[in-house]
């Protein structure tokens, strides 16, 4: 069978029979209850643990960062009073100790905020989240991490001044406080940021109401079942719209699909945890008046990493072969609709830092057999490629299980690898395993096909730096996972987080773009734009394309 045809006979499965239209559960929603379906569920509730966008999504209900980037794209405080700028004063260059040049970031948190059980959030707390999180061994994973900062001057409970080791582009990009006067006592009893994260009471009590800062407080928590979310009485803010908001898995996004028509869920999440596209496509066509559609163009980057100790992988001119191989662009016509557009980098066209004047893969089967047998790989009588030593070209690949886009693609991509002589297996696994274990401990063997969602100006440190390898001796902190190393890229990230001129700005990030491209450590898919399904009579719901999601808005969320 051609591969053009497979492609587009899965096509077709992946646009499953819906139903004519039903007597939707919706015609007389519970006004003071919202469920929403969700396809993965998190590892653990801690906010600095594990670099996960369910975790993300779930806990935006609950924990806010003090600063975020809006709808918008513009940077905002959320728990702070004023955004700290040069121009307003309240970011200053300094001279550190040594003489090395570093910047004073004065944060001031708003008089009025709570914990769920009514302690006020303070200083205190900022304090205890800086000593936790500066700890290499700490094992968190953050966008913009405490390590940059070298002390800490308290002015009183709502005021302190951060003292930055270095000048940084990210000065005013601070994530979420944890409470000192809940998980203080659990750190100091535990003795080391290694048994802290056992111990967190995020793990061992995640409906602790004092946990949470947030317009909503988890009131019930089933592991890989349910998260039930009620508003926080402490709330300052906009008063929350619903009673309970339930968070309900559905782990396979047919049968998510299935329950959205049913009545059985008010709406499936976005940001990548919910319906697959195709899903959304399809019910759009089918049953146009039942929901409200959005396709929002997000920086959600679809990708393949690949493990670099793979003595397969190793060698550029396979990864090379294996990416010329792939039909992007019929891919992402037939089973998107061409709303999404193919990837050369991690960085998006939207984003400005973004540069065209990359190394191009466009797809090239011919050249792709060439690179292979350049590299010492010959096909054999069964069609699959095999070195001097008679080893098979043989890979595995892995995503989540019951996503069944990615299960498609990955079919999809197999037929397309067999065709050019590579032989790949597919191992998937449930989330929760595939992200809590086998990623964070870099325990994949081959291929691992997944998606980030990237800040508006966030670093690549997190996923591109060698700092930022997960490993045990830094109990697997960051999200390296493909181990890439490469100095020229350690040190534009470094410039680029202390540059504050757009130009000198723009050239770094095309350099690591080129670098990326020309090194390949992953194979870029797609941009995707996330498709949202929502009930027509929920109000205030704004999606915001890019890791600060729409739920760090959900008290404005609304029966209408």
């Amino acid at each position: 069978m051609k591969i053009r045809a497979a492609l587009g006979a899965l096509c077709l499965f992946a646009l499953p029979w819906l139903p004519g239209p039903i007597a939707p559960a919706q015609a007389a929603p519970a006004k003071d209850t919202l469920t929403i379906g969700i396809a993965q569920f998190p590892s653990s509730l801690h906010p600095d643990i594990d670099a996960e966008v369910v975790k993300a999504y779930v806990l935006g209900f609950v924990i806010r960062p003090i600063t975020a980037f809006d709808k918008d794209w513009k940077n905002s405080c959320l728990l702070c009073t004023t955004l700290p700028t040069i121009a307003n004063g309240l970011a200053k260059f300094e001279t550190q100790p040594g003489g090395a040049k570093g910047m004073a970031v004065t944060i001031k948190l708003k008089p009025d905020l709570a914990w769920g059980d009514g302690v006020p959030v303070t200083t205190k707390d900022l304090l205890f989240t800086w000593k936790i999180g500066k700890d290499p061994a700490s094992g968190f994973s953050n966008p913009n991490p405490w390590t940059r900062v070298s002390s800490i001057d308290v002015v009183d409970d709502h005021t302190a001044v951060l003292h930055l080791n270095k000048v940084l582009t990210s000065y005013n990009q601070w994530d979420q406080l944890l409470p000192a006067h809940i998980e203080e006592p659990v750190y100091n009893k535990a003795g080391s940021p290694a048994a802290y994260i056992k111990e967190t009471v995020f793990n061992t009590a995640p409906t602790t109401a004092g946990l949470y800062d947030g317009p909503y407080l988890v009131s019930e928590y089933q592991s890989g079942v349910q998260v039930v979310l009620s508003p926080n009485p402490h709330w300052a803010g906009p008063k929350p719209g619903f009673k309970h908001i339930v968070l309900k898995l559905i782990a396979n996004t047919a049968a998510l699909q299935a329950n959205l028509l049913s009545g059985d869920v008010d709406m499936a999440a976005g940001e990548g945890i919910g319906l697959t596209i195709d899903q959304v496509l399809a019910l759009r066509k089918q049953h146009p008046k039942q929901f409200t559609y959005i396709f929002k163009p997000s920086l959600t980057y679809e990708h393949i990493d690949l493990k670099k100790e793979n003595p397969f992988l190793a060698d550029l001119r396979v990864r090379q072969a294996l990416l010329y191989a792939i039909d992007r662009q019929t891919l992402v016509k037939k089973l998107f609709e061409g709303t999404q557009p193919v990837a050369d980098t991690w960085v998006n066209p939207l984003n400005p830092t973004y540069t065209a004047n990359v190394k191009k893969y466009p797809f090239d089967p011919k050249k792709a057999r060439a690179l292979l047998a350049e590299a010492g790989w010959k096909p054999g009588a069964d069609g699959i490629c095999r070195n001097a030593a008679g080893q098979e070209l043989s890979l595995e690949i892995a995503t989540t299980s019951g996503n069944t886009l990615r299960e498609l693609t990955e079919q999809v991509l197999q037929s397309e690898w067999k065709a050019v002589c590579v032989k790949v297996d597919i191992k998937n696994q449930p989330p929760r395993t595939l992200f809590g274990e086998t990623a964070k401990k870099r325990q994949f063997t081959g291929m691992f096909m997944y998606a980030w969602s990237s800040g508006v100006t966030e670093s690549p440190r997190r996923t591109l730096a060698s700092t930022d390898i997960p490993t045990a001796a830094n109990n697997w902190t960051g999200a390296n996972y493909i181990a890439f190393a490469n100095p020229k890229m350690d040190a534009d990230i470094t410039a680029a987080e202390s540059e504050l001129d757009p130009a000198k700005q723009k050239a770094l990030w095309a350099d690591m773009q080129k670098i990326y491209a020309d090194e390949l450590p992953v194979l870029p898919l797609f941009f995707r734009a996330d498709p949202h399904v929502i009930p027509t009579w929920l109000k205030g719901y704004t999606p915001t394309g890019q890791s600060d999601m729409s739920v760090l808005w959900a008290e404005n969320w609304h029966p209408g």
